[in-house]
């Protein structure tokens, strides 16, 4: 790895703006737009400042959708992981893994369309416009904004009917006599047909409220006549399980099957990536396939390697970085030895960078998708404890105009990055305005502007006759056509202090 002050340096160049191509939200054939850098080498902190103005990569690609033009706007979000709280259907999966773990049991009606808890399955293709060198070109195929898109939608109705029922109960603790009265009012009407003396037939989910009523009732009457320190000792029982409370939960020394999460940088001078690369690039053509399905020839061991292997993210050991410094990782997650999923992620200085899940289809029943996220939540914790500025997980983009990208925002508490001011705002307060419109400035702070816009376009740096120089220095040594409007769109994209520090090739 590199150390800190070793020389390493940012080399990119700029692409420019998307001329439209397929959008994999929507599905519009040119509606989707974006500005892209192909990034030769990149450092870690250099990645966070750009992620943190709405840029992301995939592969050496790095891209940052027009905002206020695209079909589908994209941005950027991030979780405060040392706040986060599971919800119940976060809590589901995790119980769901240590049952399996324990006892082997398996919910296998968990397949794919049954409205089950979120699973991996989305995508986006990119066809970006530009002409680059041979040895740069891509193909469509070649650029897709692979993200971990665990869709939560078959949670969304029972959170819903589960809240009705607590809300219900409630009443029933507030107030019994009123209930009792209600209920008993509420006798069934005369039936229709041979006999109308009878009541007509009642639905079981009607019974089944009737019953849980008795219930309730029963149950005041009894916590009544108990102690109050019965209701103390209940109250301490019933606190709030952290996710690590589930995922480090001490086994028992005999279980039915064991998980094992290997954190391996992505090398090749590292000998367990290397290892098990045929592995991980066969259970990534098996995911593609199966879920997406690609053709095989869209999913071999050279698209695995340009999806999720090349990083321009330079490997750093920094003074204050993580135990494992700073750089791109698959998190291998071994089965009884056997590889079923693996989520690539980019350690950064200040948060961990979700940028792709794969798994085994046959395990889709363990709610992968679910189950990661929150593994890398909990991952994001431990490196904080190491490198007390890295304390938040980036979730990729949240697409609210495409209803199965919302499962994102249920991870609490979560931010929005805004695209005008590049500052943070509460998920919670962009919401209504997203309702009203899809493309959306969240900064409510009069004449607030972006505080790192180019200020002074002549220190932006390029690499020109291989020399590193400033642009006011290469625009008298540069012929040809001039090109500051092409240097002034990278520089504000980009921003000053990254303009400043990274080095813009100029052929």
């Amino acid at each position: 790895m590199a150390a800190a002050g070793s020389g390493a340096l940012t080399i990119v160049e700029y692409c420019g703006d998307g001329s439209g191509y397929r959008c994999g939200y929507c599905k519009s054939s040119t509606g989707n737009l974006s500005h892209g850098i192909w990034a030769h080498a990149m450092t870690t902190q250099d990645y966070q400042d750009l992620i943190d103005r709405g840029w992301r990569r995939s592969g050496k690609y790095v891209y940052k959708p027009l905002m206020n033009q695209t079909c589908c706007p994209q941005y950027t979000i991030r979780c405060s992981s040392l706040d986060f709280q599971p919800s119940k259907s976060h809590k589901k999966v995790l119980k769901k893994m240590l049952k399996f773990l324990v006892k082997g049991e398996a919910c296998r009606g968990a397949e794919y369309g049954t409205g089950e808890p979120m699973e991996s399955h989305g995508e986006v293709l990119i066809s970006p416009s530009f002409k680059s060198k041979d040895d740069m070109a891509v193909s469509e195929s070649e650029l897709r904004l692979l993200e971990a898109d665990q869709n939560d939608t078959g949670e969304e109705g029972w959170v819903k009917d589960k809240a009705c029922a607590l809300s219900r109960e409630q009443e029933v603790l507030l107030c019994p006599e009123v209930a009792v009265t209600s209920t008993s009012a509420a006798a069934p009407k005369a039936g229709k047909g041979a006999d109308p003396n009878k009541p007509p037939c009642r639905k079981a989910k009607e019974l089944r409220k009737e019953r849980r009523l008795q219930k309730l009732l029963q149950r005041q009457q009894d916590s009544a006549t108990e102690p109050q320190a019965t209701d103390t000792s209940k109250a301490k029982g019933s606190q709030q399980k952290s996710i690590e409370d589930f995922i480090f939960e001490t086994l028992p020394e005999t279980v039915a099957h064991r998980l094992e999460v290997r954190l391996v940088p992505v090398s090749t001078d590292d000998p367990d990536f290397t290892e098990t690369f045929s592995r991980s690039a066969a259970l990534f053509a098996k995911y593609q396939m199966s879920v997406h399905q690609d053709a095989p020839s869209e999913c071999g061991e050279v698209q695995f390697t340009r999806f999720l292997c090349d990083s321009p993210l330079e490997a750093e050991m920094a003074p204050g970085a993580p135990d494992c410094g700073y750089g791109s990782f698959h998190q291998q997650y071994w089965l009884d030895g056997k590889l079923i999923a693996v989520g690539v992620v980019d350690i950064l200085p200040r948060c961990v960078s979700s940028v792709y899940l794969y798994y085994d289809p046959d395990y889709c029943f363990l709610s992968l998708g679910v189950y990661s996220a929150l593994r890398e939540i909990a991952f994001t914790r431990q490196l904080h404890e190491q490198a007390p500025d890295l304390s938040f997980y980036y979730m990729g983009f949240y697409i609210h105009s495409c209803p199965k990208m919302r499962y994102k925002g249920q991870y609490h508490p979560s931010d929005l990055l805004c695209p005008e001011t590049y500052t943070w705002v509460s998920i919670k307060q962009c919401l209504p305005k997203l309702e009203n419109s899809k493309y959306c400035r969240f900064s409510t702070e009069p004449g607030a502007v972006d505080k790192n816009q180019v200020k002074n376009l002549g220190q932006v740096q390029v690499l020109y006759k291989r020399t590193r120089m400033p642009y006011k220095v290469y625009k008298k040594m540069r012929k040809g056509p001039n090109d500051e409007s092409s240097i002034q769109q990278y520089a504000s994209l980009v921003g000053q202090t990254c303009a400043e520090r990274m080095v813009l090739f100029r052929g």
